[in-house]
């Protein structure tokens, strides 16, 4: 009986694990189509021979936000906000293969299945936390209990997102793309995502500021060049 609360939080953190797989493998099965864009179909062969792969296959997303996504099943997926943006030459063509390539390190990096054990790790400590403090500090233990846990997740996907862009420069140069698509869209992401107003996607909150990617891309860079 001693082992009974252990125990009993292990089988919530799988059950969640695999209510929120389920979930969104079917909300992303229900409202996406392969991507077949003619402006898009080089760059996915491009980043696939940079591979030795095939052409990478991906699919859009049919909601309007802009934003890149990979899914735990190794899918990756554009939004049709982000594909409306290339059709209005918003972005280029180039600058959505360095979402594809970030994308694809998400993948490579193992980022997309920890975030979804992550997520049922966040509940996790944020029950904990609201069980105890809610004790010493009523009214209050909730609240500080999800900022802890919010700020836990903020910081580990920071991390993931500066391994991803790591991954799509070395990815880009070899396709022969260069990391100039990836930091010309960096620069002017606060703009296509409406981050700078009252309505910012919760995401990219989540995501390091644009000009610190930049510089980090372009100490990378430099990095090697010296070799």
């Amino acid at each position: 009986m001693r082992y009974l609360p252990l125990l009993l939080l292990i089988l919530y953190l799988a059950a969640m694990w695999f209510f929120s797989a389920w979930r969104l493998k079917q909300e992303l099965n229900q409202k996406s189509t392969p991507l077949r864009h003619p402006r898009l179909t080089p760059m996915l062969e491009r980043l696939g021979r940079a591979m030795d792969l095939p052409p990478i296959q991906a699919h859009i997303y049919e909601v309007e936000p802009v934003n890149g996504l990979a899914a735990p099943d190794g899918r990756i997926f554009l939004t049709r906000g982000f594909i409306r943006k290339l059709d209005a030459c918003e972005v280029t063509a180039e600058e959505m293969a360095s979402v594809i390539a970030h994308e694809l390190g998400h993948v490579s990096l193992g980022h997309a299945r920890r975030r979804m054990i992550d997520f049922a790790g966040q509940n996790a400590i944020r029950l904990a936390l609201a069980g105890v403090l809610g004790r010493f500090l009523p009214g209050f233990g909730a609240w500080i209990a999800n900022m802890v846990a919010t700020a836990v997740a903020a910081r580990l996907s920071r991390q993931d997102e500066f391994e991803a862009d790591r991954f799509a420069s070395a990815l880009m140069i070899k396709a022969g793309l260069g990391t100039a698509p990836q930091k010309s869209l960096f620069a002017k992401l606060e703009r296509l995502t409406g981050a700078q107003g009252p309505g910012a996607p919760a995401w990219f909150l989540s995501h390091p500021p644009a000009p610190q990617r930049i510089a980090a891309i372009e100490a990378l860079e430099a990095r090697w060049q010296a070799r």
